[in-house]
């Protein structure tokens, strides 16, 4: 039974992240993008560390983990 709730909440979790991905470019904010990221631009290469994404992304995955963690 426990695993069939982790099945669908994993479902609905990828859904949902296919969702942003596919709407992405029309949302007012663009993950990899937000201010605080780091992008350098040589003649040749470009260096990239989405620094203020990642904290982002990491605040909301430990929120969510907190979450479904209680019990």
């Amino acid at each position: 039974m426990n695993i069939g709730r982790t099945l669908i909440i994993l479902g609905l979790m990828i859904a949902a992240l296919g969702v942003l991905i596919t709407l992405g470019q029309r949302l007012p904010i663009r993950f990899g993008r937000l201010p605080g990221d780091i992008a350098i631009r040589g003649k040749h290469s470009v260096f990239y560390f989405p620094i203020t994404t990642s904290l982002l992304l990491s605040l909301l995955l430990s929120f969510l983990f907190w979450l479904f963690g209680r019990r």
